[in-house]
């Protein structure tokens, strides 16, 4: 009976036997005489692991190419039914939080539930990229676009067509960048750099930062029609602080 778990109970015990037991199935072990709350907290460490591999194990089976996303708390419960509504439209997604937080495992956790689950998950971090580098790498360039342009090159955002593009802080993005990105989600075209011709594609944008991007509007340091654009839907992702319980 595999799923029934066993605590060992002995009057003769040692660290031998203890570690013979659980090589044996036993899930805990306890020497008698012991307390009535001993036992209790045995037990209730017995179900927490048990709930733990439960949910790991169904999470698995739904999204076995991505992490699982264990949610112990009322406010991590809520966050995984909104991705369960938001993952099969095409609405762009903007996730907010905290270095660390798991934001990338959100992220990668909408694709997977969504209908581009079978299409490329190309991620790009915009923290990563200087203000010269990140257009070559979002849209691609031509051969001989700037000196080092020895081939053409594909960008992220035509490597991720019919697919999604998770751009990471995408806060850091230069503003001469910005407008740019914001034709993408308006009119779904771009240019290579150095490039004439137009690339169109049909790709889902989700973007996550750690910063405040209405403060940003306000300073004018991001722009406000791009905010609106990434912000069709937003998802919070606590700090761990206030989540301890969802820390493994």
């Amino acid at each position: 009976y595999p799923d029934i778990d066993v605590i060992l109970i002995t009057g003769y015990g040692s660290i031998d036997d203890a570690v013979e037991a659980m090589k044996y199935g036993a899930s805990d072990y306890i020497l008698k005489p012991f307390s009535l709350d001993e036992m209790i907290l045995k037990v209730v460490d017995i179900c927490k692991k048990k709930k733990r591999y439960v949910k790991e194990k169904e999470v698995a089976e739904v999204t076995p190419r991505f992490p699982a996303v264990i949610a112990e708390t009322d406010v991590m419960e809520e966050v995984l039914k909104e991705v369960e509504i938001v993952a099969p439209t095409d609405a762009t997604i903007l996730i907010t939080g905290e270095t660390g937080t798991g934001k990338d495992v959100i992220a990668r956790l909408i694709h997977s539930k969504s209908r581009r689950s079978n299409r490329p998950f190309i991620r790009m971090n915009c923290v990563e990229l200087n203000e010269g580098v990140i257009e070559s790498e979002l849209f691609g360039h031509e051969k001989g676009s700037f000196t080092g342009a020895a081939s053409m090159k594909k960008g992220r955002l035509e490597l991720a067509d019919k697919g999604t593009i998770f751009l990471d802080e995408v806060g850091d993005i230069p503003l001469s960048t910005q407008r740019k990105l914001l034709r993408v989600l308006e009119l779904k075209e771009f240019e290579r750099v150095g490039g004439t011709k137009t690339i169109r594609i049909g790709v889902r944008v989700i973007a996550a930062t750690n910063k405040n991007l209405p403060r940003m509007v306000d300073k004018k340091e991001f722009r406000m029609d791009l905010f609106y654009r990434l912000n069709t839907v937003m998802i919070n992702i606590p700090p761990l602080r206030e989540r301890r319980e969802d820390i493994i």
